[in-house]
């Protein structure tokens, strides 16, 4: 155990020093290139509010205001999962990560069965695959449905899984019947920082991604592969339209179902700041993130293609 430990301490001593590196480097950067950087930081808003924001704050507000009013009438296990995985599906991420961290606060999750169900109530929501994705970049709405099928049936069979394995524990007895009007107001403003938090996360790894490829290019050229990656790695809105302008055919296709599952750095720190503001363990979620990544497109060509 002390090796161990020894060990562990002397990787997290390399690792805040990788970070402060990280850190002065990208500082640095942003000073050389403040031009490059308004452009990335236009891109992000651009984005946000073209792609995410007309979807997601709405079903934000009235997933946390059914939350409240319903917790009486889902005391039983697996009506809260399918309940939590329902909203997550419909709202999109992070609405799922919102919700759970939500049922934590009001006791009605575990802190063990949320680590679980934030990495399967976590789904794109349909109006995103569908208005954006199908329509806007494919313009097939067949191909959206297809995705939304396979991974959807995929976690909730994971989602039957945890139910059967995990021990539940006795939930805290509803609360009193809330007053309608006061549970929206409540979803509201507990809604407004969870959409802060996207747009933050979104804008600045755009911003980051334009200083970081408009400096390597004064090095050496990236080929086209390489600045895809590296968008959708960053903030997987951006790299999706990337996908859509330099691929075609059954390889755009892939890419597309790929760059969904896999999602980006910025939705993934999403996540994590909304589950450590709740003291969820995050581990789980990588792991279960890291099992669609491997799952989900293997479906989809053995099915669909």
């Amino acid at each position: 155990m002390t090796k161990l430990h020894k060990i562990l301490k002397r990787v997290d001593v390399i690792t805040q020093f990788f970070a402060i590196f990280i850190c002065f480097t990208l500082i640095i950067l942003l000073l050389l290139f403040p031009g490059v950087a308004h452009e990335g930081a236009d891109l992000g808003v651009h984005l946000f509010m073209e792609a995410l924001f007309p979807y997601l704050l709405p079903y934000l507000i009235l997933t946390s205001w059914l939350l409240r009013i319903t917790s009486k009438y889902t005391a039983h296990p697996f009506l809260l999962y399918v309940k939590t995985y329902v909203i997550s599906a419909l709202g999109g991420f992070p609405t799922g990560a919102a919700a759970i961290a939500q049922l934590v606060k009001s006791q009605e999750l575990s802190q063990r069965e949320a680590a679980i169900l934030l990495g399967i109530c976590h789904c794109p929501s349909p109006l995103f695959i569908i208005g954006f994705v199908s329509l806007d970049l494919i313009s097939d709405v067949t191909i959206g449905w297809q995705y939304l099928i396979v991974l959807h049936i995929f976690s909730l069979l994971l989602l039957c899984i945890v139910y059967f394995a995990l021990p539940h524990h006795k939930r805290q007895k509803a609360s009193q019947s809330i007053a309608a009007r006061h549970a929206f107001a409540h979803s509201l403003k507990d809604s407004v920082p969870t959409v802060l938090v996207v747009c933050a996360t979104i804008v600045f790894f755009t911003t980051i991604y334009s200083v970081l490829l408009h400096s390597m290019n004064h090095f050496f050229t990236l080929n086209n592969n390489l600045q895809i990656f590296f968008a959708a790695l960053l903030e997987m809105t951006n790299g999706l339209r990337l996908m859509q302008l330099n691929y075609e055919g059954t390889l755009l296709v892939l890419a597309l179902v790929t760059g969904l599952t896999a999602q980006s750095l910025s939705i993934h720190m999403q996540v994590l700041v909304i589950a450590k503001s709740n003291a969820i363990a995050f581990r789980p979620y990588i792991y279960m993130r890291l099992l669609y990544i491997a799952v989900i497109p293997v479906l989809y060509w053995l099915i669909f293609i």
